[in-house]
């Protein structure tokens, strides 16, 4: 399943890309860390490394997305969306692996 971008975020991350002028060589990364209490922090950026044996490609829309394999487990089926309106804009990071009750078990709060 991996990591799925809308077409929304594809044309965000090109109109960001054309306008940065970033290398068409250029791949984005997502990165991810954390957990517990606050959730995983995710990171989006370009870059031209990319190496078939420790990453995960995936293409949307004509943006190509990685990640590290080691993080597949915790990507799986994320989905990267861009929202544009009355509360505000920017990437919306769906990821069904995270609880959506909120909150962790060893600090007691639910």
């Amino acid at each position: 399943m991996g990591i799925s971008l809308t077409e929304a975020a594809a044309n965000e991350i090109q109109r960001y890309r054309d306008a940065q002028k970033v290398d068409p060589a250029a791949v984005l990364r997502m990165g991810i860390a954390g957990g517990g209490c606050s959730g995983f922090q995710y990171t989006l950026g370009f870059e031209t490394d990319f190496d078939p044996a420790i990453d995960a490609r995936y293409e949307q829309h004509g943006v190509a997305i990685v990640a590290r394999k080691k993080m597949a487990l915790f990507l799986d089926g994320t989905q990267i969306d861009f929202l544009d309106g009355p509360m505000g804009r920017g990437f919306s990071i769906d990821n069904p692996n995270v609880p959506r009750s909120g909150g962790c078990p060893g600090c007691g709060h639910h």
